[in-house]
């Protein structure tokens, strides 16, 4: 229907300038030949040919002058449709790009926020945790000591191993260390070594046996490493176990999860003050605010590689002091881990490339692989250090700032750790570091989000304009030929209208069509009564053809239940609707797999068709495929409906027909 509606505007249009030239013509010719016009108006014959043949030679010209016009037009329509396609292609491109630029960046943030949100969550759990199990053991060592009679700092923790597994578990990292470290006054020391050396072989014990197979070494050994009594590793005596001998208070390692050997002895009995400047720091702190502490060090682990880790000590007040302030402090615990750990188990697979970096504005305090033998020293660097969470897993990636800096402006910055510490309380030269954690994208995460769509959108755009202009000049070209068929049969018609009808009626027949057009009243060309209607012999109307859609290509599936009427006429109204409704869902989940259209269902048949509405080229097999199925799911659900409906439901049966 567009393109006949096309056609006959074009027709129209050739006509209309058609009738006017040939209307002026006439008027010219008619005013030269009046003289010899006979009284009734008709034209002698040989002034009626000349006139003729004068508007044809009009019409020719006519015709020439519109062809260029047509020809330049084409020009134009053709630059318009390079400029758009090439518009549209480029916008279409951009535009793609940008909605993948944005999806990057919506979820990058969403990925930070996760980190952020979950790491903050850990360390919140890892600090109430640790907490929780101080204060349990207060508990449990003023309870033990009402009836026992015992005290700090000669206190063994029951079942130490199973506690501290506990509270490791809640910390949320994997494979952290807890240990023990009860404070020990100088005139107690010769005591406390004679309590150590009776108490280790018990709980040395009671952790292997928790433990279980983590564990490949007997009490014994652990005896034969262990130094029994408090001491410290000199550097001016060769690193070896020198006895504490000095003033004041000492904290020795006591009990410690897991249970691990020494290199070369255990860590039991070394005095965390004299061990190492960083460890003596957190502990006097500790002891001096009254508070959980955090170290922030870098731990070396061969010449090449570090990985950050943090101490975390909590004070054990005496539990028989009832006014907090009061509370005497009896020992610290603490816990020690790397935070790559902290960082694992935070995202899901394919969730790969986020650059976490974890800051601190205290000194860098830098050691050895081990705590035994190490002298830490105190750098003017800050604490920096770089991780790449991928998925589940992160990977240490070095002790700088190693974001990518062209994602600068895209980064997600949070308080990771803040004890809302008073730094003036703090001894002079004490920090205790707010870690603060930059989360940055890397160009490895912005790649998974980069794909080919933009440039399929650029091609398929320029196919459709390809296809569009291709359709254009189709169309163009029989236009073109169907104005050149009017052209020549607007000539014809001209000479036919001259030689039947007189000179007079002919110019009215002109000038009403010329007055029509200058009116906007265009019957005469808008149906077949007028001239080009009169000379083809066209009736007046024409009906539109209906529109329709024919699938000539469906397979129909009917299936019926065998053994139905008998089966149903035994149950109860509500049984047959358990049986319909579950054999049907079934039905319709098959349906569904294959592509079949359910038409309907008529009691006990189920009536289904395939290739519709989408045309299927192997209609035909589906249906089979669907029937098969449903004739296996149907002995399935007879038999699992036998227990609810009755041991012959499974007797029922599925007669399938199918009609292509």
């Amino acid at each position: 229907m567009s393109y006949h509606s096309s056609f006959k505007e074009n027709d129209e249009r050739s006509v209309r300038s058609q009738f006017t030239l040939q209307s002026s013509s006439q008027h010219s010719s008619t005013r030269e030949e009046s003289t010899s016009s006979s009284s009734d108006g008709y034209l002698d014959n040989s002034t009626s040919a000349a006139a003729i043949q004068n508007k044809i030679g009009f019409s020719r010209f006519f015709g020439k002058r519109e062809e260029a016009n047509v020809l330049r037009a084409r020009i134009l329509v053709a630059l318009i449709l390079l400029l758009a396609a090439t518009a549209v292609a480029t916008a279409a491109n951009l535009l793609v790009k940008q909605q993948e630029q944005s999806e990057f960046e919506n979820q990058f943030a969403a990925y930070a926020k996760e980190i952020v949100t979950i790491s903050q969550s850990k360390a919140n759990q890892l600090f109430d945790a640790l907490d929780s199990f101080a204060t349990s053991i207060g508990a449990q060592a003023a309870a033990d000591h009402a009836t026992h009679n015992t005290s700090w700092p000669f206190y063994r923790i029951p079942s130490w191993s199973v506690q501290a597994k506990r509270l490791a578990e809640l910390t949320g990292v994997a494979d952290p260390t807890v240990a023990l470290v009860p404070i020990v006054h100088e005139d107690e020391r010769d005591q406390w070594n004679s309590f150590a050396k009776e108490q280790n072989p018990i709980w040395y014990q009671e952790s292997i046996d928790h433990e279980g197979s983590t564990t490949d070494f007997t009490v014994d050994e652990l005896l034969q490493r262990t130094i029994p009594y408090i001491h410290f590793y000199d550097p001016e005596n060769g690193y070896e176990p020198t006895p504490v001998r000095g003033p004041g208070e000492v904290f020795p390692y006591f009990q410690a999860y897991p249970l691990r050997l020494g290199n070369p002895v255990m860590i039991t009995n070394i005095d965390i003050l004299s061990s190492s400047k960083q460890t003596k720091e957190l502990f006097l702190i500790t002891e001096k605010i009254r508070g959980p502490t955090i170290g922030f060090s870098q731990i070396r682990i061969d010449a090449e590689t570090s990985i950050l880790g943090s101490q975390i000590v909590q004070p054990i007040y005496d539990g028989a002091d009832t006014e907090a302030e009061a509370r005497k402090i009896v020992a610290i615990t603490g816990i020690g881990l790397h935070w790559l750990d902290y960082f694992k188990d935070v995202l899901t697979d394919g969730q790969d490339g986020l650059i976490v970096v974890l800051e601190s504005e205290c000194p860098r305090l830098l050691g050895g692989r081990g705590t035994i033998r190490q002298n830490f020293k105190e750098s003017n660097k800050r604490n920096i250090i770089s991780y790449q969470v991928d998925g589940p897993n992160a990977v240490f990636l070095g002790e700088a700032d190693l974001h990518d800096p062209a994602y600068d402006d895209l980064v997600v910055s949070e308080t990771f750790v803040d004890l809302d510490i008073d730094q003036s309380q703090l001894p002079e030269g004490s920090c205790i570091p707010v870690l603060t954690l930059h989360v940055y994208p890397s160009p490895e995460f912005e790649d998974s989000f980069k794909t080919d769509n933009a440039t399929r959108c650029t091609i398929a755009v320029i196919a459709i304009f390809a296809f569009t202009s291709l359709v254009f000049l189709l169309y163009d070209y029989s236009v073109g030929k169907r104005q050149r068929t009017v052209m020549d049969r607007i000539v014809k018609q001209d000479r036919i209208v001259s030689d039947v009808f007189p000179t007079a009626i002919r110019d009215r027949l002109y000038e009403n069509q010329a007055k029509n057009m200058l009116t906007g009243d265009d019957d005469m060309l808008d149906n077949d009564d007028g001239l080009i209607g009169f000379a083809d012999g066209r009736s007046k109307s024409m009906a539109s053809a209906p529109l329709a859609d024919l699938f000539p290509s469906v397979t129909v599936v009917f299936a019926d239940l065998v053994g139905f009427t008998a089966w149903s006429s035994a149950r109860e109204p509500h049984q047959v609707f358990i049986l319909l409704e579950t054999i049907y869902g079934a039905f319709d989940k098959l349906a569904y797999r294959h592509g079949i259209f359910k038409v309907e269902t008529v009691g006990d048949c189920y009536v289904a068709a395939a290739g519709l509405p989408e045309p299927t080229a192997d209609h035909a097999a589906v249906a089979c495929r669907f029937a098969r199925d449903c004739m296996k799911k149907m002995k399935g659900v007879t038999l699992k409906l036998e227990v609810s409906l009755g041991p012959d439901t499974s007797e029922l049966g599925l007669r399938t027909g199918i009609h292509r």
